[in-house]
């Protein structure tokens, strides 16, 4: 006869834990800490407890809308009747420990939180501190440029951190997940198998105890965790950027002062970019409807400037507010009438940075960012090392009054460089439009691109000179019919040119003339053109090119180059 060993209960369960900002958690009235919408809703409790070391209170609620949106359209289809109906459940558990306030959340239960008394990184402060740093695996970053890119890349078996790609520079790391490790929690207290967590800039998902004593003993482990001076060394770096909590005290100051500089029109500060929601489809729309305070307007291309003067005429003190409730729509033609995404709110189409004595500031995607004073000494260190680096080439001053396309021209008689600027190469991957592949050759190969950064456009010009010559390598690099094409265009032109022809090893050069002819240096140039530099800095390195920057001077009239010699 067979004895089957009962199954025992589980001793813990999967929830997201919040660390609620309390300046007194013993004495803290946890109702404030709750929307009071839901305090006040029928069918909502909210009751005290205490039982055992747990002290806190419960609020739980089920929402019944009625009948499920979708009932009526498979009625109509089926001709049969369909009344289901939704219903969601809140459950929400908030306990004191001697130094916090925390909240369990269960079903919905998270949306009853006030969302301004949520402590900010409170997720990603525990993930640093104990993951390990071999067993990583999801990361959702977003980078702090122009781009408004979200990435996510999983390994469902785990992996280094530094398998992920993620820059030490200008990214935002919102969300990890892991094995943790030293972290003596009920569900790894056995030793027989690892925990698993998903830290956020709101929230940790893990397993906690399922009775009062195991639950209060794993909220005072995850506190000491939290309580080590310093992140690990390999997740250092994930620390020096951090979000605001939207109502803070700091958060207001930084909206006033955006709000000034929004009256200013100085867009030197600022730049647009393209919400993660958007990023899809956003290299498909023809046209953008741009609503603010009560003005439509569709246009063709959409750039800070514009968004800024939208608000501009708003009396002081609403021109922010004016962005956050103005929409923009892209569409996928000239018409206005193919829409191809939402309305998303007109201020998440703008990356502004605000300096301070120690730190910078970032509002990006709607919301306020701070980088401390060691994120910010690093960029400038590998700004100021890439800038001094020797170049291969040579340009000569920009003359005044001289546009782009003539001192291309100019740089072009040089002895040795050939002008590609407009001359386009046309495949099927780019589907049907041109590319420069670089406005000049230089002597010994160098794909040089030059721009002219006018300081009232801030750093559009740049970002752009940027992804064009990241996306210019990509191009010989993996469309060979293109490659092919610039080949043949080197041949017809100077056929005698030294260039090696495969591009394995080229080095990308930007020449960059800055207004009034300033010299490029860490101090001129503004921080998202230098999170783009060291990004597309990377991004060539991986394939296999090397970058040098040219600062160009400032000429006096039109002149033309003076030959000059390069090995």
């Amino acid at each position: 006869m067979t004895s089957h060993k009962a199954k025992q209960p589980p001793t813990t369960g999967k929830t997201s834990l919040y660390r609620l900002r309390s300046a007194d958690p013993a004495s803290e009235n946890l109702r404030s800490l709750v929307l009071r919408r839901y305090l006040e809703r029928e069918g909502f409790l909210a009751r005290q407890f205490t039982n055992g070391p747990l002290n806190g209170l419960l609020v739980t609620g089920t929402v019944a809308p009625g009948t499920a949106g979708w009932c009526s359209m498979l009625s109509g289809l089926t001709e049969l009747p369909v009344e289901e109906e939704n219903r969601t459940s809140f459950g929400l558990l908030m306990v004191r420990t001697d130094r916090h306030v925390y909240a369990l959340s269960y079903g919905m239960g998270h949306l009853m939180l006030d969302p301004t008394r949520i402590d900010p990184g409170f997720g990603i402060e525990f993930a640093v501190r104990c993951l390990e740093k071999d067993r990583i695996t999801r990361v959702r970053r977003q980078v702090m440029d122009a781009r408004g890119r979200t990435d996510e890349n999983a390994a469902t078996s785990g992996e280094h951190i530094r398998g992920f790609g993620i820059e030490e520079f200008g990214e935002i790391v919102s969300q990890i997940s892991g094995q943790v490790s030293g972290v003596p929690l009920t569900f790894t207290r056995d030793g027989s198998r690892p925990a698993h967590i998903t830290g956020n800039d709101r929230s940790i998902k893990l397993h906690l105890g399922r009775n009062p004593e195991a639950l209060f003993s794993d909220l005072q482990a995850v506190e000491r965790v939290c309580d080590r001076p310093d992140p690990l060394p390999e997740f250092e770096f994930i620390t020096q950027v951090r979000p605001l909590q939207g109502k803070s005290d700091l958060a207001r100051r930084l909206d006033e002062r955006l709000d000034s500089l929004l009256g200013s029109e100085d867009v030197r500060q600022m730049a647009l970019t393209v919400p993660s929601e958007a990023r899809e489809r956003f290299d498909l729309a023809e046209t953008f409807r741009v609503s603010v305070a009560g003005h439509r307007e569709t246009v063709t291309d959409l750039d800070a400037e514009f968004l800024v003067r939208t608000a501009k005429s708003q009396a002081p003190g609403r021109r922010l507010e004016a962005l956050r409730k103005g929409r923009v729509t892209m569409f996928a033609d000239t018409d206005a009438s193919d829409p191809i995404s939402r309305a998303l709110p007109a201020d998440q189409w703008l990356t502004v940075q605000i300096p301070d004595a120690n730190v910078h500031y970032f509002y990006w995607q709607g919301r306020w960012y701070e980088v401390g004073a060691e994120y910010l000494t690093m960029i400038r260190r590998r700004v100021t090392e890439l800038l001094s680096r020797p170049t291969s080439i040579t340009l000569p001053p920009w003359p005044a009054r001289t546009s782009e396309d003539k001192y291309n021209k100019l740089a072009a008689e040089q002895e040795g460089y050939l002008l590609f600027d407009k001359d386009t190469v046309r495949t099927k991957r780019l589907r049907g439009g041109g590319l420069e592949i670089c406005d000049l050759l230089g002597p010994g190969g160098q794909l040089i691109h030059i721009k002219r950064a006018d300081g009232r456009k801030g750093t559009a010009p740049l970002n752009h000179l940027f992804a064009q010559g990241r996306m210019s390598l990509e191009t010989l690099r993996y469309d060979a019919t293109a490659k092919s094409r610039f080949v043949q265009k080197i041949e017809r032109t100077a056929p005698e040119h030294p260039a090696d022809r495969s591009f394995t090893n080229p080095t990308v050069v930007f020449g960059i003339f800055l207004k009034g002819g300033v010299p490029m240096t860490v101090d001129s140039l503004f921080a998202f053109a230098q999170v783009s530099l060291l990004h597309t800095e990377t991004a060539l390195r991986g394939m296999g090119a090397g970058l040098e920057v040219v600062s160009i001077d400032k000429g006096g009239k039109e002149q033309s180059a003076s030959p000059a010699r390069h090995p």
